[in-house]
C-alpha cells in the first residue's frame, strides 16, 4: 500500500483502551512514514491523543454524553454533526480497533475501506456486519497486542518488538521542585478497588521520605482522596487536570502506585516505576506494560497485603527517591 494513504483509526474509550491504542499508532508511523492519520476518540481522551507525535488530526465523539439524553434535539445536532465532518473525507482504511456495536457503526459512518475484527475476536458480533475485511486476532492476548495484530493485518506488516507508545517521558516532566509519587486509588469500578485503610498505611511507610500526591478525576474519588489525605501528615490532593497535564504530572513521578486504571497504563506508557495493585482483573490481559520499571501485587479475587505493596516499591522506586527526605 502506498505510504501516501489517509487512515483513520477509530478507538473511542476508555483510558486504558486509548492508551493501549498507542502502540499500534507509533508502529504504522513507522511503516508509512508519510501516511495521515486521524482517530476518532471520546471528548474527553482528546488532550491526550493528541500528545502522541503519529496523530495528524483527533476527531472528538461524544458518545458517553450523547446517550444520556439520546433524543434531546441538541444530541441529535451534534450526532449530524459529526457525521458530516466524518464524511467530509474519503479514508483509504478505516481501522475500528474497539470492536464495540457503537464504534462499528462510526467506521460504518465513514467512507472508505473498513477494517474490524471477525465476529469470533470480539466482544460484540455484531460489530463485524459493518466492517468490509474482516480479521481475526486473538482474544486471549493482551490489549496492546491485538490492537498492533489487527492494525498491521489492516495495514501489510507483521508487528515486531516490543512496545512503543510514541510518548517522550522527559519532554513531558519538566523538573520538579521536589521528589514526589503519586496513589492512583481511584478507579470506576468497584472491584478493583484497594480498601482505603490500606492506601494509607502504605502512605505513611513513604510520607517522610516523598512527597505524597493523591489525583482525582470524579467528585467522588476526590472524597476518597481527601479522606485518605487528612489521615496522614503531608499529603496533597492536587487539583483536577485534562489529561495532558495529567500527563505531564505522572511524567515527573519517582513512582507511581496504583489500581488497575487508566492512569496506571499512562504511567507504564511514560515509563514511570510503576506498582501495580490488582485486585479485580487478570493482569495477563490488561496488565500495565511498558519500558519502566514495574511490578505487580495481587491479582483477581487476591487482594495484596500493604507489606506486599511496601515491599514492591522499595524494590522498584528508585532509590533517591525513597530513601531522601523530601525538601521542605
Amino acid at each position: 500500500m502506498p505510504d501516501t494513504q489517509e487512515i483513520l483509526f477509530i478507538k473511542t474509550s476508555s483510558l486504558g483502551d486509548v492508551i493501549h491504542h498507542m502502540p499500534a499508532l507509533t508502529e504504522a508511523r513507522a511503516h508509512l512514514p508519510h501516511a495521515r492519520f486521524s482517530w476518532v476518540v471520546e471528548e474527553a481522551f482528546v488532550p491526550l491523543a493528541r500528545l502522541h507525535p503519529a496523530v495528524d488530526d483527533v476527531i472528538p465523539v461524544a458518545s458517553r454524553r450523547w446517550r444520556k439524553q439520546l433524543l434531546a434535539p441538541p444530541t441529535l445536532s451534534e450526532m449530524r454533526t459529526f457525521a458530516r465532518e466524518l464524511r467530509a473525507k474519503r479514508y483509504d482504511r478505516i481501522i475500528d480497533t474497539q470492536g464495540l456495536a457503537r464504534t462499528g457503526l462510526i467506521a460504518k459512518t465513514a467512507r472508505g475501506e473498513r477494517h474490524g475484527y471477525d465476529r469470533d475476536s470480539i466482544r460484540e458480533p455484531v460489530a463485524s456486519r459493518f466492517y468490509d475485511v474482516l480479521h481475526r486476532v486473538p482474544r486471549d492476548i493482551h490489549a496492546i497486542a491485538r490492537n498492533r495484530a489487527l492494525t498491521g493485518l489492516a495495514l501489510g506488516y507483521e508487528p515486531q518488538g516490543e512496545p512503543d507508545y510514541g510518548l517522550d517521558r522527559a519532554a513531558l516532566a519538566g523538573v520538579p521542585s521536589q521528589p514526589y509519587a503519586l496513589l492512583l486509588h481511584a478507579t470506576a469500578e468497584a472491584r478493583k478497588e484497594w480498601p482505603e485503610e490500606s492506601w494509607v498505611a502504605l502512605a505513611r511507610v513513604f510520607e517522610d521520605r516523598v512527597k505524597v500526591l493523591l489525583p482525582f478525576g470524579t467528585g467522588a474519588e476526590r472524597e476518597r482522596a481527601e479522606r485518605i489525605a487528612a489521615q496522614l501528615k503531608h499529603a496533597q490532593v492536587p487539583i483536577r487536570r485534562e489529561l495532558d497535564d495529567m500527563a505531564r504530572m505522572i511524567a515527573g513521578a519517582s513512582f507511581v502506585v496504583g489500581v488497575d486504571t487508566g492512569l496506571l497504563h499512562l504511567a507504564a506508557a511514560l515509563g514511570v516505576p510503576l506498582i501495580g495493585i490488582f485486585v479485580g482483573s487478570e493482569r495477563a490481559l490488561t496488565g500495565p506494560i511498558g519500558s519502566g520499571p514495574i511490578a505487580i501485587v495481587g491479582a483477581r479475587g487476591a487482594p495484596p497485603s500493604v507489606a506486599e505493596a511496601v515491599a514492591a516499591v522499595e524494590k522498584i522506586a528508585p532509590a533517591a527517591a525513597i530513601r531522601q527526605p523530601a525538601e521542605g
